[in-house]
């Protein structure tokens, strides 16, 4: 069941009352699990590019999600690379990617089978 997200504020968000001070991901089945940042910083230098390896990390962990939520930092920094954007293509996966606060909204009112990646700094 997917949790339904609360808020969040520059270093953290939370996650049915619980408070996560690090990027997440969050399953469909509802599991938060700790955002492997380094799948993309290893290439780019930064966890400001999803890199195509971690957007197949995470599509792993949806089980076949038809749609990808990304919360792109409180300043809207996060964007997917080029090749990330082309594999979650080819799954046909649809991808929302839009400043943390303002996705959350998006995140709790989306049905079906959905998987979120959320950024919890800049």
């Amino acid at each position: 069941m997917k949790p339904h997200i609360d808020g969040t504020t520059f270093g953290s968000i939370t996650i049915k009352r619980t408070v996560y001070a690090h990027d997440v991901i969050i399953r469909p089945d509802g599991r938060v699990k700790k955002r492997k940042k380094k799948l993309s910083s290893a290439i780019y230098g930064t966890s400001h590019t999803v890199s195509r390896r971690e957007a197949e990390y995470v599509y792993k962990q949806a089980a076949g999600a038809d749609r990808l939520i990304v919360g792109s930092g409180q300043d809207g920094n996060v964007r997917l690379s080029p090749e990330a954007a082309a594999y979650l293509k080819r799954k046909k996966c649809r991808v929302t990617v839009l400043p943390t606060p303002k996705v959350i909204s998006v995140w709790n009112h989306t049905k079906g089978t959905v998987v979120g990646l959320f950024h919890v700094t800049c």
